[in-house]
């Protein structure tokens, strides 16, 4: 286990070492005490006479011990805690900087909730070894063994009978952790799966209540809730009476050494002086011992979490190469792509060509894969085969950043930054001047709703965009999408979100950026690419005709029905009473 997590400590290292060396340090300190309290004793007990220079000396050595326990625990704790927290800083880069280059699929297939408490809650649980378990584990396990082998020279007798506690202690201690590794993985399974039901709970509560659909949604939510709760419980149940045992056991080394040394002393085999001495020190190891195994006992958790990390990070990355851009021009080829969500194949060898300067749309019915043939251009996925490319060459064999600054992608759903309005358009082009951005957001048609912000463009969107209306929201994607100037152009339902007034404003502004570009776009609504120069349409995930608008009302049964669907649900209005 700890050569999973070394490799993320770096030059850290040497703090988690002074970290040890320091916390035995001040469990040394923690135990001379013990052998003051005997020199006290002893002489009692051989009924010679004490002065008040002795004792004092002694309780002055106590307290001095104290202060050097307090000292050097403190430092120590200071020490670890500063490889710790460098340590998950290098663990959350690392699994950022894998999570970059994975396919958008497999992100989401993970659910945010499980990404939340990966990145979260199981990478702050490492700080427990790191900071504690790792040097406190070593620190009160050796310094109790040095003891032990004293307590064994002192009288071995004794010390076989010290160890008899430890012996039942460390046994139900690994039986807790038995009963621990055979449910941890059904256990964070449960726990992921209440993340993400909390988090779709939480998003999709404005629809819950629209639809008055609260005792359906809650059901399912305290469903899982409960069973979280008790698979939980009935886990600790397994582990609890095997808790008891150790932490009633384990503190208590004179649980034999009591009526057998006591026997001893009275038969005359063993001094009194000599038991004292032994019963002084094993009050020191009893904490000590019970730390460290309270600390093993995080251990199954910890690996299951490194090895979850691992897991994520281990996923086959987006393929990608480290060439930049070398396409002799901008057409767009795809040929016999087959893709595959997971073990279902939802596109089958589609074939298709989108022309340099020309304006090519899909069509067909939701789950057609429309809009998976417009993400595998802007490599969200690796395809199962085939090929994609820009120019000739092969979308694979370019880095993902000579890839992003040839195609702009502007789909249904577009996130927004809690940040200004202003940064959240730069985006599209980060060394872009102000006056650049200006007049990509008057270009998109933004300028509106601007006017109705006090600070303007310098408004701030909210999580998520929340400030804004979904129309807007994409008309600020938009504005990204101008400023960025890609040759190729991906729009995916891009005015999905736009009223009646404001739709043609959108259509024009399009229309002006998309002039001389590579443009493919996704519409529901026919009526906004029936001017495309060519018109791909889907069905079942494959390309079934493709043409110009009037060619394909003549030739395509398919796309007459699209068509007609269109003009119906167009023309459609509420009748009056």
């Amino acid at each position: 286990m700890f050569k999973k997590v070394a490799p993320y400590i770096g030059g850290y290292k040497k703090y988690t070492v002074w970290a040890a060396v320091m916390m035995s340090l001040g469990i040394i300190a923690s135990v001379v005490p013990y052998y003051f309290v005997y020199q006290i004793i002893a002489p009692l007990i051989r009924k010679e006479a004490l002065d008040a220079s002795f004792i004092l000396v002694r309780v002055l050595g106590v307290a001095v011990c104290e202060v050097i326990y307090s000292f050097s625990y403190v430092q120590g704790l200071t020490f670890s805690h500063i490889s710790a927290y460098n340590t998950l800083k290098n663990l959350r880069v690392s699994l950022q900087g894998k999570l970059e280059k994975q396919p958008l699929g497999n992100i989401r297939e993970l659910g945010t909730g499980r990404i939340k408490k990966i990145f979260s809650d199981d990478i702050d649980q490492i700080e427990l070894l790191l900071a504690h378990a790792i040097p406190e584990g070593i620190a009160n396990t050796a310094i109790p063994a040095v003891i032990i082998v004293l307590m064994f020279i002192t009288d071995w007798r004794l010390g076989l009978l010290s160890l008899v506690p430890l012996v039942i202690g460390m046994f139900a201690m690994s039986m807790m952790m038995k009963a621990g590794f055979e449910k941890m993985n059904a256990y964070y399974e449960s726990a992921a799966k209440m993340n993400n039901t909390i988090i779709e709970y939480v998003n999709g509560m404005e629809v819950v209540k629209v639809f008055n659909k609260d005792g359906d949604s809650y059901k399912r939510f305290g469903k899982v809730v409960r069973s979280y709760r008790d698979f939980t419980i009935a886990w600790y149940k397994v582990c609890w009476p095997w808790m008891a045992i150790y932490t009633s056991v384990l503190p208590c080394l004179v649980l034999l050494m009591l009526p057998f040394g006591s026997m001893m002393v009275l038969d005359g085999t063993i001094a009194l002086e000599k038991m004292v001495l032994v019963f002084c020190m094993s009050f020191a190891v009893g904490p000590s011992v019970l730390k460290a195994l309270n600390f093993a006992g995080k251990f199954p958790q910890l690996d299951y979490k490194i090895s979850e990390l691992e897991k994520l990070m281990d996923h086959p990355p987006l393929k990608e190469g480290t060439s930049g851009f070398k396409g002799s021009d901008r057409n767009v080829e795809f040929k016999n792509v087959h893709f595959a969500y997971e073990d279902k194949e939802v596109l089958h060898g589609v074939d298709l060509s989108l022309k340099q300067g020309t304006t090519t749309a899909l069509v067909g019915e939701s789950g057609s894969g429309k809009s998976t043939l417009a993400r595998l251009l802007v490599h969200y996925y690796d395809i199962s085969e085939g090929n994609i490319t820009i120019g000739g060459q092969d979308i694979t064999d370019m880095s993902l950043e000579a890839l992003n600054e040839q195609v702009a992608y502007v789909s249904q759903e577009q996130f927004l930054f809690n940040t200004t309005l202003y940064d959240n358009i730069l985006i599209g082009k980060p060394g872009a001047t102000r006056e650049e951005v200006l007049d990509a957001a008057n270009r998109a048609q933004c300028s509106e709703f601007l006017e109705r912000f006090p600070e303007g463009i310098e408004t701030q969107a909210g999580d998520g965009g929340k400030q804004l209306s979904g129309g807007e929201r994409q008309r600020i994607s938009l504005a990204r999408a101008i400023l960025k100037n890609a040759p190729i152009i991906v729009l995916d339902e891009a005015t999905a979100f736009m009223d009646p007034e404001n739709e043609e404003k959108m259509n024009a502004a399009i229309d002006e950026i998309i002039k001389d570009k590579t443009v493919l776009v996704i519409a529901h609504r026919l009526s906004t690419i029936k001017n495309a120069d060519k018109i791909c349409v889907m069905k079942e995930g494959g390309c079934i005709a493709s043409g110009t608008h009037e060619k394909l009302l003549k030739e395509c049964d398919e796309y007459r029905k699209l068509w007609d669907a269109s003009v119906s649900a167009s023309t459609w209005k509420i009748k009056e009473a």
